[in-house]
C-alpha cells in the first residue's frame, strides 16, 4: 500500500470527498430549514393587524456570466404597539406598496399574505 495513497471512494482524493461531503450538508441544511419554517407557517394561525409600511428594500444576487440575477424583495411593517417584522414577497406585491402606507396586514408565521390599503 502506498503511503501517499489518500483515495477515499474508489480513488476520489480525500479532498474532494470532504468538499463534497460539505456541500450535500449544506444542500440538506438548507431544504431541512425550509421545511421546518414552511411547517410552521403552516401551522401559525393567519392574522390581520393594523400595520404601515415602514420600508422597503431589494436583494441582488447572480448575474455573472450566463446566469441570469435574482432580485429578492423585502417589506417591513411596523404595528401599532411599535414592532415591526420584514416579510418577503413577490414583486408585484412589493411593488403595490409605498412607505408610509396604511392599512390591513395579512400574515401567516413569516409568510405575507397580502395588504390592504386605508390611506398613505
Amino acid at each position: 500500500m502506498d503511503p501517499f495513497d489518500n483515495s477515499f471512494f474508489g480513488g476520489i482524493p480525500i479532498f474532494f470527498a470532504i468538499f463534497f461531503c460539505i456541500i450535500v450538508g449544506i444542500i440538506l441544511f438548507t431544504f431541512i430549514k425550509g421545511a421546518a419554517e414552511w411547517g410552521k407557517n403552516n401551522n401559525s394561525p393567519q392574522l390581520t393587524v393594523a400595520a404601515h409600511v415602514k420600508t422597503k428594500r431589494t436583494e441582488t444576487s447572480g448575474g455573472t456570466g450566463d446566469t441570469g440575477a435574482s432580485t429578492y424583495y423585502y417589506v417591513t411593517f411596523e404595528y401599532e404597539s411599535g414592532d415591526r417584522q420584514e416579510f418577503q414577497m413577490r414583486g408585484n406585491q412589493y411593488g403595490m406598496l409605498a412607505e408610509g402606507d396604511i392599512g390591513k396586514l395579512t400574515f401567516q408565521g413569516t409568510r405575507f399574505l397580502g395588504f390592504e390599503r386605508v390611506h398613505s
